[in-house]
């Protein structure tokens, strides 16, 4: 993959070192960014490096289906998701929050997740055995939030990696957030909070049992 780094990700290079990426599929500064950054707050608390992305102002077209990517392993888009290909690669498991339209993810979080496969067709594991995490922000009660941390998950296991969650009793697939169409009433949402508290100690846990197994030994 012909990409340029960014000369400040002091990751690189740095096999063991855990760095989180999180993305913002939402095209506002509202719930979902604040929900987003609130999540990676919590893992710096346990000891996490994390880079926040949001596709917002940003400039990333949908995939063509041109398959440029499977010869010349690139996209031949070139565009702000240039930014993201090599956070993809670095990162050590991911953070995926996405405002609910109708019912699933945003078009801005489809877009990034398709467009991945260009990454994928220069490095086919490069997101192998990563650990991943799903928050959903909707402005109805019953928005579909769920139905959006599933599209998440399913990117995840389609490009091997391991979805988690909170496990039952509050947070089963994810973290999700009733916003009531404002920041206001995410910061409200008491359930929201308590399913991103689990969902963020049991990714966390994951991010360190997976440090433990690739680390060499001896």
């Amino acid at each position: 993959m012909k990409v340029l780094f960014p000369a400040n990700l002091k990751y690189l290079n740095h096999p063991y070192t855990i760095m989180i990426l999180g993305i913002s599929g939402s095209p506002r500064r509202m719930a979902t960014e604040h929900i987003l950054g609130e999540a990676l707050r919590m893992l710096q608390e346990k000891g996490l490096e994390t880079v926040q992305f949001t596709v917002r102002g940003k400039q990333i077209s949908p995939c063509r289906h041109c398959d440029y990517c499977l010869k010349n392993k690139e996209c031949t888009i070139k565009d702000d998701m240039y930014q993201l290909y090599p956070l993809f690669k670095e990162a050590r498991g991911l953070v995926v929050a996405t405002p609910v339209y109708n019912g699933g993810v945003s078009a801005q979080t489809k877009i990034v997740m398709d467009r991945t496969r260009a990454l994928l067709a220069a490095d086919q594991k490069a997101l192998t055995a990563k650990p991943g995490m799903a928050i959903a922000v909707g402005g109805d009660r019953m928005g579909g939030q769920e139905l959006a941390v599933q599209q998440i998950h399913t990117f995840f296991i389609l490009n091997g990696m391991v979805p988690v969650s909170g496990g039952f009793f509050g947070a089963n697939l994810g973290a999700t957030f009733w916003s009531r169409d404002s920041l206001e009433g995410a910061m409200k949402d008491e359930e929201g909070f308590r399913s991103l508290r689990k969902t963020v100690k049991r990714f966390a846990e994951m991010t360190e049992l997976f440090k433990r197994i690739k680390e060499p030994t001896g």
